[in-house]
């Protein structure tokens, strides 16, 4: 009985447009109500128990650089060198927004965050340079689409603390895939951009490489930072967060010099407020996936799955196709709290390792930050572009076309997910 009423409430809720962290909090304590077997404090104590964790300080630390690397006069220079790299491309600011998206991703670890901060900057530019409106914007989509798979990733941060997967190795894991997601975008952007005769931005020049590489220098130097002293062992995942804090503050007041005192305190607003939107999230959907746990649901769904088909290859495109639907519908970090315990019941009969499995959930929930109604990606864009919604999803779907073909390869060739986790683990 406890199990209806906890999934029919969750969906009523949802269906009437309840926000997720709100949705899921209320149809936990309506759950509790009726069972009548845990008084209310137990949702006082799910909630902090479900936050009180060290791996899960790294989430507010990374979007707490995310916002200081922002401020901190970063974005322009990653841009210039971006467009040195690859805007003599056709369409180069197209392939500029992918990389230069790419580029944030090994900062900030958040989509929402990378899409806000390249799309400021790039979505006006490609306006001015006479791409149409929605073309931009689903391209800024797309490629802040890519933060949350190349590391630091904050999905990938809370997907180890469910599952004790080593977070080290997850991050290492998304490199290759976030890089082949990366150059399959800008293929497809360039292709477009030839049909519609959007021309380069700019001449390739070894010279003018190497003056905007040296020019971005400490701003590159951040995701090598955090990437190297993650792989190396030097420091731990949560530790690289606090580093990356100290390393935006230190370049954005002494060097950059974009940083000042005044500004601190709008900072440390700005970053609070984000924070505390995913760990109220992470809170809520803590009662809920606790609720879940006391009543066995995982192991019931994926109980039902595997009725279905024992398959590993059926199953592996089910679990696709489950989390591209929650991903279309249900925020990532309540997507991974409501499902990665079902999906991990079934680590057994899927015949894959937990790493690979963390890059493959991660992944179709970052293609759901492409799809409307609830694509995160695709509603910051819009809000920068200006544009309908729907205007720019029916510019996205040769995007998502792309990312379907990479999340395939992604699934059935491991050598791409397991070969960089190797070396971490030595």
């Amino acid at each position: 009985m406890t199990t209806e009423i906890l999934l029919v409430s969750l969906l009523v809720l949802f269906a009437i447009d309840t926000p997720i962290a709100i949705a899921i909090g209320v149809s936990s304590i309506i759950a509790i109500l009726i069972q009548g077997d845990f008084p209310l404090m137990m949702v006082a104590q799910r909630m902090f128990s479900g936050t009180d964790s060290f791996h899960l300080m790294a989430v507010p630390l990374f979007m707490f650089a995310g916002v200081l690397m922002e401020a901190g006069g970063i974005s322009k220079r990653i841009i210039d060198f971006a467009n040195a790299l690859v805007g003599w491309l056709p369409g180069g600011l197209a392939a500029v927004t992918i990389v230069s998206a790419m580029f944030f991703a090994g900062i900030s670890g958040s989509a929402a965050a990378d899409a806000a901060a390249v799309g400021a900057v790039l979505i006006p530019a490609m306006k001015k340079s006479g791409y149409e409106s929605d073309f931009a914007a689903a391209v800024q989509a797309s490629g802040g689409s890519i933060g949350v798979i190349i590391p630091p990733s904050i999905p990938m941060i809370i997907f180890g603390f469910l599952t004790g997967a080593s977070i080290g190795q997850l991050f290492a894991a998304g490199i290759l895939p976030g890089l082949l997601i990366g150059l399959s975008l800008i293929i497809v952007s360039t292709i477009i951009s030839l049909k519609h005769g959007y021309s380069s931005s700019a001449v390739f020049s070894l010279t003018e490489t190497w003056r905007a590489f040296r020019r971005a220098i400490l701003a590159l130097g951040a995701p090598i930072i955090i990437l190297g002293g993650i792989l190396t062992g030097v420091f731990t995942a949560t530790e690289s967060a606090a580093v990356a804090v100290i390393y935006a503050l230190l370049v954005g007041m002494f060097v950059y010099r974009k940083i000042t005192i005044r500004d601190m305190f709008p900072l440390f607003r700005d970053g609070a407020v984000i924070s505390g939107i995913v760990m109220f999230i992470i809170a809520m959907a803590s009662i809920f996936s606790w609720l879940a746990a006391m009543e066995d649901i995982p192991a019931k769904l994926a109980g039902g799955l595997l009725s279905l088909t024992d398959n590993r290859i059926i199953l592996l495109l089910l679990i696709n196709l489950v989390l591209l639907i929650a991903g279309t519908f249900i925020e990532t970090t309540a997507s991974l709290i409501l499902l990665v315990p079902m999906i991990t019941a079934m680590l057994p009969a899927l015949e894959i390792d937990i790493i690979q499995l963390g890059v493959i959930v991660v992944t179709n929930l970052a293609i759901g930050m492409l799809t409307p109604p609830m694509g995160i990606c695709l509603i910051v864009s819009c809000s920068i572009s200006g544009d309908k919604l729907d205007a720019v999803s029916r510019r996205v779907i040769p995007f998502l076309a792309i990312l379907i073909v990479d999340l395939l390869i992604i699934t059935f060739y491991p050598p791409i997910t397991m070969w960089m986790a190797a070396l971490v683990a030595g």
